[in-house]
């Protein structure tokens, strides 16, 4: 069935002006991350300066999404006619002027600035972006978009093969989509890895109702994870194809987008998106096979607990989010009672480039259990932090030392906490581990939502394990009691061992509670929880032991097991580690070698930090 036949026709046409047309066209990397960079200022430089020369009528300045090179931003894209587009990275308003005077006047790349070619070969001695570091090893499917359309243009979307694979499920009928989506091996990317077909399948097979209920879950809660935020924010309309197509599969008629108030501009784009899909005739209008479907957006609190599927559907009904005992399943009796299927934002959105290009083809990409690929958020310790896509399968090593460059600051890396609070640590030993469902779940950890968080030398790994569970032990909803008390007392023998109170038995006591959690509480985040705990004393043994029978904090993070000295004939007398110092430990004067009163000092390493010759030392 053609739908928008008209409509995608004109918008290839609108596109093909866009992309390479007779105008200069700015494309400003707009997203979450990149307004946190200042790329909204840059913007309005850009037009400011661009009114000044008189090319605003020649030229203009476009938002679009995250391209995933966080590291780099604000990211901006030149791109003159008939020329390659040009990368620029790290620009800051004092950089606009000599951009529109070198490249957009000129035709002279700013080299200076310059981060790759958005073209296949080199040009003006800058590399193609497919030999970028970050870039060379992804494979981008749910990302395609992003960094590339505006978000906010319906043309850029159908021009880029949108709703595409809508028109190929009207064709296939839903049995045959479902059996197509099974075929291409799609598991659900929020963190369960369920394969999408066959849930798809037990929900409409349902027959307790005839209304059916189809939710969107973008309660994207992990520390470090932003690959939901970006997808909304960079390519809204896939997560609504997907939404259709799932809907059209399962006989839903209503749809529900559940994303945190914390992503207000990923609610924006969304409420564009939708209104856009309305006003072409794509929602709240029945199709001629009878299709009619509808989405609303629900506004979350930020509850971690809600990235739990009865949790979520609780806190859409109007009540506490709390989970509940399955059975019964989502599937036969969810939201409001009726027949309920749940996917996240990723998910969806590679729904559509499913259906368009063929489940054979997806099906090629990953590994033989994990297909496809998975988008992972960079964070923490390592040098290029972002958002990238890769096949399922790629080796561990290769995304934190390849596409990462491994830890910044020229320290030695430590471990990785994949799958977030409910993940688990792994260390160098692991680098040649293939990032799968399998795989990961073989040494203890979990892909989770797709979070990241690389550590160096620096980390104690029982204050991280620390940190895990203190997360998990604020967000838990205290329904159960394996969740509510483990966890707090999980965290309570952490913070002794941490402050030089630990006892050789706590090990003991720590993994029979992380045992009891595991098997009998009541949903994924406190069976999950023990995750870090269990990794670092499998995979960091030494660190507990050293920190309950030697009293010491090997990275020395823990304050009570942290002592610092001044080293004499080193000291300049420079007095920044005495102006550093929170507590007025440090004194000494100008010109004069300082020391330490330890009846003040808190052990916070501020003076380590900001001597600048090795003076400070730790004990």
């Amino acid at each position: 069935m053609k739908i928008l036949e008209k409509e995608r026709a004109a918008a290839k046409e609108a596109w093909k002006k866009f992309a390479d047309g007779d105008k200069i066209r700015i494309l400003v990397g707009a997203a979450t991350c990149g307004r946190a960079a200042g790329a909204l200022g840059v913007m309005e430089e850009f037009k400011k300066e661009l009114s000044k020369k008189g090319l605003s009528d020649s030229a203009e300045v476009v938002e679009t999404g995250c391209l995933g090179l966080c590291y780099a931003e604000p990211l901006v894209e030149v791109k003159r006619p008939g020329e390659p587009s040009v990368l620029y990275s790290k620009v800051s308003a004092k950089d606009v002027a000599d951009i529109v005077e070198s490249h957009i006047e000129s035709g002279k790349v700013l080299s200076r600035k310059a981060e790759a070619v958005m073209s296949p070969e080199p040009y003006q001695g800058v590399a193609p972006i497919s030999q970028h570091p970050m870039m060379a090893l992804q494979h981008r499917v749910v990302l395609r978009n992003c960094g590339i359309i505006d978000p906010s243009n319906f043309e850029h979307c159908l021009a880029r093969g949108g709703y595409e694979g809508l028109e190929r499920a009207f064709d296939l009928g839903p049995d045959e989509t479902i059996e197509e989506m099974k075929r291409s091996g799609l598991r659900g990317r929020g963190g369960a890895g369920f394969p999408t077909g066959v849930k798809w399948g037990f929900a409409r097979a349902s027959k307790t109702s005839e209304k059916k209920y189809i939710v969107c879950n973008a309660d994207e809660g992990d520390p470090g994870a932003f690959m939901d935020r970006s997808v909304l924010e960079g390519d809204p309309h896939s997560v609504l194809e997907g939404l259709m197509i799932a809907g059209f599969a399962i006989g839903a008629q209503v749809a529900y987008i559940y994303v945190r108030s914390e992503y207000p501009l990923a609610i924006e784009r969304l409420k564009l998106a939708i209104s856009q899909a309305e006003k072409a005739g794509l929602l709240k209008k029945k199709f001629p096979n009878g299709f009619e479907f509808e989405i609303r957006i629900k506004r979350g609190s930020g509850a971690f607990v809600c990235g739990e599927e009865t949790s979520l559907m609780a806190s859409i009904e109007g009540v506490r989010a709390m989970p509940r005992p399955k059975p019964p399943f989502p599937a036969n009796r969810g939201l409001f009672g009726k027949p309920t299927n749940i996917n996240n934002v990723e998910t969806l959105a590679a729904t559509g480039t499913i259906m368009r290009e063929g489940a054979e083809e997806y099906a090629k990409l990953g590994s033989e259990k994990s297909k496809g690929t998975k988008t992972f958020s960079l964070a923490g310790k390592v040098e290029r932090t972002g958002l990238i896509e890769v096949e399922l399968g790629l080796k561990l090593g290769d995304i934190i030392n390849k596409i990462g460059g491994g830890c910044s600051e020229g320290k030695k890396f430590k471990a990785v906490q994949t799958g977030g609070p409910s993940g688990g640590c792994l260390t160098a030993d692991h680098m040649d581990l293939p990032v799968d469902y399998e795989n990961l779940a073989r040494v203890g950890s979990i892909i989770g939502s797709g979070g990241m968080v690389v550590m160096n030398e620096d980390s104690c790994m029982v204050e991280v394990a620390k940190f895990f569970i203190s997360f998990t032990e604020s967000e838990s909803c205290g329904k159960c009691v394996p969740c509510r008390i483990g966890t707090r007392h999980c965290r309570e023998i952490l913070e002794k061992i941490c402050a030089g109170k630990g006892e050789p038995r706590d090990i003991e006591r720590l993994e029979k509670i992380c045992s009891t959690m595991k098997t009998s509480a009541l949903c994924g985040l406190g069976q999950t929880a023990p995750n870090p705990i269990l990794t670092t004393l499998k995979y960091f043994r030494d660190e507990y032991d050293k920190h309950i029978n030697e009293k010491k904090c090997p990275a020395s993070v823990c304050p009570k097991l942290v002592k610092f000295t001044v080293v004499a004939e080193k000291c300049k007398g420079c007095t920044a580690c005495e102006r550093a110092c929170p507590t007025g430990a440090i004194s000494g004067g100008v010109k004069k070698v300082h020391s330490i009163d330890y009846t003040k000092c808190i052990s916070c390493g501020a003076c380590y930090q900001t001597c600048k010759f090795g003076a400070i030392a730790r004990a």
